[in-house]
């Protein structure tokens, strides 16, 4: 950097936005990124020994005074905080230009309690990176906002407060290592909430008749539904309630012998015309994207999930592309409205562009209009022709999706018309001696902003069905005309259970209940995933046993943490705190502490009393008939507390049954992950307990011993072991186990074999077993007398020698590799990894920073992309073969900006005086008073 007079310094968050900046600010400014976060609350057991004792021991914040928050440099960040300081040595003026939301603010307040500058700071907002925003940012610069940063800082000490106290709970009660947080835990809850409602869902039947109709031509043949039986409406799948009971007043429930009944009488009958109505059809367009909408309909239309959309997004805004993506306004600037109507004209013509621009209002609860939505960045949009040749992929997709969205917002509404015909036929049928039938059907004479943009659905059948009624054109009849019927067929349903949440509804209902915020929506989801609370099927979320426990437990006893309208109130709280109507040390007061106005309990004491929670009884859900589950250390099982043959009212024995034949002990079984809550009803639960009392196949003896040998499926899949004899299995030595002082002798173990990859348990045979069983092999021995072994070991086949492991190609080899190719084996250079010279699972092209090619390679953690200079391990959700080029450089780029690992130093004991001095030291700069 060069020094000087007049220099500039620039900090931004993200490595990917300095070079765009700085080439729209000029030479006598410097652009650094801080890369995220540069401080945090520490563990308590990263706190400095003298302070671990003190008022921060606990939180590593001090809730006696004020809520004080004690902070340190991250261990990764003191690297970048020390250039950053060297940065500021030359600058005159610093700017602080992260993130204009609450997130944002506070790492810039972060930044300047660390950075201590002695020159003049301006903090710069921009909300996307276009030359012209970038300069009206620089020359309308103002103070750090102290009333976000407050909001901020209370959200993160509340999370910790909330986190440090419950989580403790839930490793006492339930199991250890538990995660419980203020918005993750809610959000469990909701996915709980539809599963049981699922479990509990009654499934309910029922009929209706589809007849198709013609008046004379039969090109202009159409299908009609049967909707009313002697004047009273035909029960839908609306009518239902969840029990299976139908709600429905006045209303025919037809049964499959009535329905076939007033077919079969409809199908030789001619039906008249009743009644045509046609109505004018109108339909708006979506307001622009908020960061929800563009998450549940990247979700809907990409199959990004609501990390990667985020992500994309990201990258797309870094590369000035488009606005700044965590935002719940739908407002457009006027030069963005005045850009997408002009769009609009110049492509579709002027009659697709309305008199007046449309303006929209956000209507979700705790809206904040302070900023844009999420739109093509500038006052002039680049077209997805115009960027085709920069962005790729996913990268390009959601471009182009936004650019619609936007472009459709401004356009004018589609336009057509929708006609109802209804038919009688009089069947004379007992019970049906009059039926109706209904249709209809929308015609779309003026398309409007659907020429460019049509928003999606989260109901794929409700989807189609629309589509095809806004298809679907009758034919032109007018009252009392005659209709041949061509066929008439009975037809049966049945009603369906909620639906499971997908990421893109689950989303959309924390929006609209006021839970979290844009920024946490992604996280938060992605977390109740990695905690093991929640896990993906297809494209649903399904909740774990496991989620059950927590969530019960917390609905009992912790009822208003996991409250939706106490959640949503304190969002509204935040929303206060950083408008300046609310002073945060007086909120955490009474959340922590409770309020004695209002006899609210706080948390410190919610926490208190524990004695009262039954464990066992919080981690069992009942199935019914007799049939629990239970969430035990080792995972969930099912449990038959009331045995078969007991009757659930009076726990006697019931007539007929064999008192003897009833187990004194429950009987169980374990839970495999396939399962889903909503499948395990009492009969599959005693489908699990029949199987796992089965001993398994017998598939004969070994001919050496003598013993049984057995083919059973385990929890980790089939396997094959052999049975011993009572008196081997509890083998003891009678004297051994009276001698005080002397150790139990080791109880024999059956040898156990796991089935190969391509081995079915339903047809293996005797031989197949003996010769797992016979693994370990002894190939050999070396020139030195040291024995080679082929084993079969949990990442695939292989030999040992000593500490000295070699891999084989396939399980086959475990029988027949010999000696010499074994040996041969060893005389090769040994290999790091298994695919160590493989070649790479994919290439990417060149890094744009480096210009070296960048490639995928499978290493022993996992996937990760390399230059050849610096290698960055794959994220959970980047799968390689739908990986971007532009998302490989994004990881190599992060893992640069955050520089090489540095391990911590081993201090001796020699210099323990040293060190507390040194740690009191750092203490005493690092800690951050916040009043």
């Amino acid at each position: 950097m060069a020094a000087g007079k007049g220099r500039k310094l620039v900090i931004v968050e993200s490595p990917t936005k300095v070079k765009s900046i700085a080439g729209y600010l000029g030479a006598e400014y410097d652009v650094e990124a801080s890369v995220g976060h540069i401080r945090d609350l520490p563990n308590p057991s990263e706190l400095p020994p003298e302070m671990k004792k003190g008022p921060f021991g606990k939180f590593a914040i001090d809730v006696d005074n004020g809520f004080e928050a004690y902070y340190v440099v991250d261990a990764d960040k003191r690297k970048k905080v020390a250039e950053l300081k060297r940065a500021l040595k030359d600058a005159d003026e610093l700017y602080l230009a992260t993130d204009e939301d609450r997130e944002g603010e506070s790492i810039g307040w972060h930044l300047l309690q660390v950075l201590k500058p002695k020159v003049p700071v301006k903090r710069m907002v921009f909300h996307e990176i276009t030359k012209e925003a970038i300069q009206r940012a620089i020359n309308d610069t103002r103070e750090i906002d102290t009333a976000m940063v407050d909001a901020q800082e209370t959200r993160r000490i509340l999370d910790r407060l909330y986190g440090y106290e419950v989580s403790p709970v839930l490793w006492r009660k339930v199991r250890q290592g538990l995660s419980a947080g203020r918005v993750q835990s809610v959000t469990t809850r909701m996915v709980v909430e539809r599963e049981r409602e699922r479990m509990a869902f009654v499934r309910a039947g029922y009929w209706d008749v589809e007849g198709e109709f013609t008046p004379s031509d039969a090109a202009q043949r159409f299908t009609a539904r049967l909707s009313q039986v002697d004047g009273r409406r035909v029960a839908t799948g609306r009518d239902f309630a969840d029990s299976g009971e139908l709600t429905a007043k006045n209303v025919v429930h037809l049964d499959e012998a009535l329905a076939n009944r007033i077919a079969e009488a409809c199908a030789p009958l001619t039906a008249r015309v009743t009644d045509v109505q046609e109505k004018p059809y109108t339909r708006r367009p979506s307001a622009p994207f908020t960061t929800s909408t563009l998450q549940q309909e990247a979700s809907r239309k990409l199959r990004l999930s609501s990390k990667n959309a985020m992500r994309v997004a990201q990258r797309l805004y870094e590369g000035g592309y488009i606005t700044y993506m965590r935002t719940d306004s739908t407002t457009l600037s006027d030069a963005a409205i005045t850009a997408a109507r002009s769009q609009a004209r110049d492509l579709y013509g002027a009659e697709y562009v309305p008199d007046s621009p449309r303006r929209y209002e956000k209507k979700v609860k705790n809206a904040q209009e302070a900023h844009e939505a999420v739109r093509p960045s500038g006052d002039r949009f680049r077209s997805p022709a115009q960027v085709a040749g920069e962005l790729r992929g996913e990268d390009f997709a959601l471009y182009e999706l936004i650019w619609k969205r936007t472009v459709a917002s401004q356009m004018a509404d589609a336009r057509g018309s929708t006609a109802t015909v209804k038919l009688s036929v009089d069947t004379a049928v007992e019970g049906a001696q009059s039926v109706e039938f209904s249709a209809s059907g929308t015609i779309i004479t003026f398309r409007g902003f659907l020429a460019a943009y049509e928003e999606g659905r989260d109901d794929e059948a409700a989807a189609r069905a629309q589509a095809a009624q806004e298809e679907r054109r009758l034919p032109k009849v007018s009252e009392g005309v005659a209709l041949e019927v061509l066929r008439a067929e009975a037809d049966g349903h049945e009603t369906s259970p909620p639906a499971r949440y997908t990421e893109a509804t689950l989303v959309k209902a924390m929006e609209e209940r006021g839970i979290g915020r844009p920024s946490t929506y992604a996280s938060t989801i992605g977390t109740i995933q990695d905690r093991g609370y929640v896990f993906t099927k297809g494209q649903a979320l399904v909740p774990t046993w496991l989620a059950f426990a927590v969530t019960r437990l917390l609905e009992t006893h912790f009822s208003n943490l996991v409250d939706y309208e106490f959640t949503a109130s304190m969002e509204e709280d935040l929303d206060r705190i950083a408008n300046g109507d609310e002073g945060r040390v007086e909120w955490l007061k009474r959340f922590y502490f409770g309020d004695d106005a209002t006899s609210t309990e706080g948390l410190r004491d919610l926490v208190q009393d524990l004695g009262d929670i039954d464990a066992r009884e919080i981690s069992t859900i009942p199935l019914g008939d007799g049939m629990v589950v239970r969430v035990g250390r080792y995972g969930p099982y099912v449990e038959e507390v009331v045995p078969s043959g007991i009757n659930l009212e009076t726990g006697e024995v019931d007539e007929g049954v064999d008192g003897a034949a009833v187990p004194a002990t429950p009987r169980r079984a374990t839970i495999t992950d396939d399962i889903a809550p909503d499948e395990m009803t009492p009969a599959r639960a005693r489908e699990l307990l029949e199987a796992a009392a089965d001993d398994g196949k017998v598939l004969g003896q070994d001919p050496e011993t003598g013993r049984d040998i057995v083919a059973r499926a385990g929890r980790y899949g089939p396997y094959v072991t052999e049975v011993l004899p009572e008196d081997d299995a509890g083998a003891s030595s009678a004297g051994a186990s009276a001698a005080k002082g002397k150790k139990k002798p080791v109880k024999v173990k059956p040898r156990t074999a796991s089935l190969f990859t391509g081995m079915e348990l339903s047809s293996i045979d005797l031989a197949d077993a003996l010769k797992l069983l016979s693994l370990p092999r002894v190939v050999g021995a070396d020139a030195e007398g040291a024995p080679i072994t082929a084993q079969n070991g949990r990442y695939g086949p292989y030999l040992k020698k000593g500490t000295d492991s070699r891999s084989l190609t396939s399980e086959a080899q475990l029988f027949d590799v010999t000696l010499e190719e074994a040996l041969a084996i060893y005389a090769q250079p040994k290999q790091r990894g298994r695919a160590a010279a493989a070649p790479p699972l994919k290439e990417l092209g060149d890094d744009p920073a480096s210009g070296k090619p960048v490639v995928v390679k499978d290493g022993r953690f996992g996937a990760y992309v390399t230059d050849g200079e610096t290698n960055a391990t794959l994220r959970k959700d980047d799968d390689v073969e739908s990986l971007t080029p532009e998302r490989g450089f994004e990881l190599l780029a992060e893992k640069r900006a955050k520089g090489p690992t540095t391990r911590k130093r081993v201090v001796k004991k020699t210099a323990k005086k040293t060190v507390k001095k040194t740690a009191a030291k750092r203490a005493t700069k690092t800690a951050a008073k916040k009043a």
